[in-house]
């Protein structure tokens, strides 16, 4: 894969994200976080930092967020370079097929802004595409949707993102309650954290958010 079109997408996924990356040095991306280095980021995908650039907490979870996209912007940038061009009536624009199964189809769109991605049903006849759902830069959620779409994963199975912030609230209030939790049960919770916190990578801050600017409770007496 061309090193150089992996970093320019790279920058943009991180900049969207809140990161700063530095041009490239001796085929590294440098990557700054809060005005200081974190990590620099190979071509392959991988990460390297330096154990004192990640020292707190927040900074390790920053490095963890930066290798997250560095991973997927290497997975689709690979795919995109090896997908054929998508052609269907009336598709104008450079499309490129990611996956097709079961009538429907992943479709990725280089942009200047970056790649962008869309999911379609094909018509009865593979002619014409369909009810587009259309994520912009957000391949995850395009991939979920796609495998929704093909059949591959039941939609009971999915969570969203306001879903995910409340089990993990939960979560947290079950483990600070007090219950007398065995340690095979507490062990489940906090792994259950773990996992959220890796599919909905800001669900700390929401719930700090929210935490800072409760909802008014519910005025549940008349309006005359």
């Amino acid at each position: 894969m061309d090193r150089k079109q992996y970093f320019e997408e790279l920058h943009i996924a991180l900049t969207r994200e809140g990161f700063t990356s530095q041009p490239e040095q001796d085929e590294l991306l440098p990557v700054e976080w809060d005005g200081l280095p974190l990590c620099r980021i190979t071509a392959d995908g991988g990460v390297r930092y330096w154990q004192e650039d990640v020292a707190t907490p927040e900074r390790e979870r920053a490095c963890e967020r930066a290798t997250d996209l560095a991973c997927t912007v290497r997975e689709y940038m690979t795919l995109l370079e090896q997908a054929p061009p998508l052609q269907a009536q009336s598709l104008t624009g450079d499309y490129r097929l990611l996956a097709d199964f079961n009538g429907a189809v992943l479709a990725a769109h280089p942009t200047r802004l970056g790649v962008q991605f869309v999911t379609w049903g094909w018509s009865f006849d593979r002619t014409g595409l369909n009810q587009g759902n259309y994520f912009q830069e957000n391949y995850v959620g395009a991939k979920q949707d796609f495998a929704i779409r093909a059949g591959l994963i039941s939609k009971q199975l999915i969570f969203n993102q306001e879903q995910l912030v409340e089990i993990y609230r939960c979560c947290s209030d079950t483990l600070d309650a007090g219950f007398d939790l065995t340690a095979e049960q507490e062990k489940c919770i906090r792994s259950v954290q773990e996992q959220i916190a890796i599919a909905a990578p800001d669900a700390l801050e929401r719930i700090r958010e929210q935490e800072q600017h409760p909802m008014e409770p519910y005025n549940q007496e008349p309006i005359l």
